[in-house]
Formats: structure tokens, C-alpha cells, sequence
């Protein structure tokens, strides 16, 4: 949620008479992640994102569009993106792939409890299901294949110890990828980012209700497993050193699965894919780290900090 790409003010009224969504009234572009330009987009008849997409071609962006907008319609809070006159979605600003969508209710909860862990676990279950029927097909762009691709790319920035680890897990994880049991793996459409910035809550401290899931744009085909994996090495960690997090991993897993219960290939390889979460977070941070893109407001995340869960994960496994 950087800005690569500068909007006029111009260009974001031509845009919100496109939509018919009234006049210009704020246009603020968003400090964050590092993938796509963002603005805050309000206007006369209420508050949206805009979105530039700076790497996902006109092609690519369907899927993502499209299963946000399947996903709203199955009643999970997630931004609904708007269509113009003609009941296009996928719109072009600045020459650029764009797309506005709603913004949602409340803020983002960066100390979760118990509590919070458990509604995330609950509403990912309900995603996973109600993306079930979705029938547009995208991998997961950020997936093993781009594992392999990437990791020879950021080893020169590694020391000894580092690259030993990183091409050891690699290697592990062609190893699972290739196991039956990782074949029978339930999947669907996944968020593949469903970090803490990436979701909202509204009510009290006391009494946390989930108001939306964002940022669908990693999104593709892949394991519901991962998709867990991926939150459980967010929320439910301590962020000082990676260490394990039982009771809110309990709380998410625990809600998770009295929506959707796991198989016995998931049970199996729960901890592979924890470290198979902790390697995808740790390579791609260490590419935008170290072969950075120029970008108004971009900070790139630290890279050790992946490195750290990732030996956390390997040292300390977690079973169910």
C-alpha cells in the first residue's frame, strides 16, 4: 500500500463520475505494504478505496476482483469492488490497472487477544467455504514455483547460516509438495495474506467483532492449510522472537474447526506448512528488502523477522 503511482485529483473525479459516485470530497494515499498504490478515495457519497495495481496485469486481475465480489455475495465482509455504467469492475487509472471498492468499518487490531484469534479462525473458515464454488482458476503466484525461482535470486545477500537454512527448508518443501499426503489437501481460493493490517474489527476490546477481511491481491488456488498457516504465523505468535503463541493458536484452530473440522492430511502437516509459511513471508521480504522498487512512502517489512519464525517452526513444531 505504497504510492508508486501519483493521482491527480483530476483524474480521481473523472474516475468517481465514471462510477457515479458523486464528487471528489478526499483523496489520501495509504502508507503500508509495499505491493500496489492505495488511496483513501472519499466522495460525496461516501468513503472507498482506490486501488492501482503496479505488478498484476489486466489479465491476472479478474480472479481477484471477481472472488472478492463472490465472497461478498456469500455474506463474508470483505470489500465489494464497484462497477461502472457498462457493469465493469476492472477499470484503468493513470494507465494503470485499477479498482475501487468500499471501505470497511473499524481498524485493524495489531495486539490481538484470545478473542480476536478466535473470530479471525471462525470467518477463515467461512471464506475457505464459501469460496468452495468460485470457478475462476489462479495459482498462488507467491507459491513454491516462485519459491524456487526467487530464493537463488536472494542468496548473495545471505551469510552462511542463513543460506544453510533457506535452501534446507526449500528443499523440505519440494519434499512435502511431492508427498501424498500434501496431494490430499482440501483447497480452494485463499487469501495468502491474511496478516493482522489486512483485517478490521469493530465493537470493544472486550467484545471484538470482525468487520471485514482486505487485500485479497496475493489471493490464488492453493491449500486452505496455508492459508491458516499463514495466520497462525501472525496472530498467533509473540512478534519479539517468532516463539509460539499457544493459547491464541488454540482459540484460532479451535473456531476454525468447529466450522470447517481438518482431515487427517491436514492434522499431518500442519507444522510443514507453518514452515512453509515462514519460508514464502521470509524469501519475499528479503527480495523487497535487498531489490527494492521506488515508491512514495514504501517501507519494506525486516526480513529476519520471517527468519526467526522459520526456525522457530523448525525447532519447536506444532501438532495438534
Amino acid at each position: 500500500m505504497a504510492v508508486f503511482t501519483e493521482v491527480s485529483e483530476s483524474s480521481a473525479q473523472k474516475l468517481l463520475t465514471q462510477l457515479r459516485l458523486g464528487e471528489l470530497v478526499e483523496l489520501k494515499g495509504i502508507q503500508g505494504g509495499i505491493e500496489n498504490t492505495n488511496y483513501f478515495l472519499t466522495s460525496s457519497e461516501g468513503p472507498y478505496v482506490l486501488t492501482l495495481f503496479e505488478r498484476l496485469t489486466h489479465e491476472q486481475l479478474p480472479f481477484y476482483l471477481y472472488l472478492m465480489k463472490h465472497l461478498a455475495q456469500g455474506g463474508i465482509p470483505v470489500p465489494d469492488p464497484v462497477s461502472d455504467k457498462n457493469g465493469d469492475i476492472l477499470l484503468t487509472v493513470e494507465g494503470k490497472p485499477a479498482a475501487v471498492v468500499n471501505r470497511l468499518k473499524g481498524k485493524s487490531e495489531l495486539s490481538p487477544t484470545p478473542a480476536h484469534c478466535a473470530a479471525v479462525g471462525d470467518m477463515l473458515a467461512r471464506m475457505h467455504l464459501a469460496g468452495a464454488d468460485y470457478k475462476r482458476q489462479q495459482p498462488n503466484l507467491r507459491g513454491l514455483a516462485w519459491w524456487n525461482d526467487t530464493v537463488p535470486v536472494v542468496l548473495p545477500y545471505l551469510d552462511a547460516s542463513q543460506a544453510a537454512l533457506i535452501q534446507t527448508e526449500l528443499a523440505y518443501q519440494n519434499h512435502i509438495a511431492a508427498s501424498s499426503a500434501y496431494t490430499a489437501l482440501p483447497r480452494g481460493p485463499i487469501h495468502a495474506d491474511l496478516f493482522r493490517d489486512n483485517v478490521m474489527f469493530d465493537g470493544s476490546a472486550e467484545a471484538p467483532e470482525l468487520s471485514g477481511f482486505f487485500d485479497f491481491y496475493f489471493a490464488g488456488v492453493d491449500t486452505w492449510l496455508f492459508d491458516v498457516a499463514v495466520c497462525l504465523n501472525d496472530w498467533c505468535i509473540h512478534h519479539a522472537d517468532g516463539t509460539h503463541d499457544a493459547a491464541k493458536a488454540q482459540a484460532l484452530l479451535t473456531a476454525y474447526q468447529a466450522v470447517r473440522p481438518f482431515t487427517a492430511a491436514e492434522r499431518q502437516l500442519l507444522n510443514p506448512m507453518l514452515r512453509a509459511g515462514a519460508l514464502r513471508f521470509w524469501t519475499s521480504r528479503l527480495w523487497d528488502f535487498h531489490l527494492p522498487r521506488e515508491a512514495s512512502m514504501l517501507q519494506p517489512h525486516d526480513p529476519t523477522h520471517f527468519e526467526r519464525v522459520l526456525r522457530q517452526r523448525v525447532a519447536q513444531p506444532v501438532t495438534l
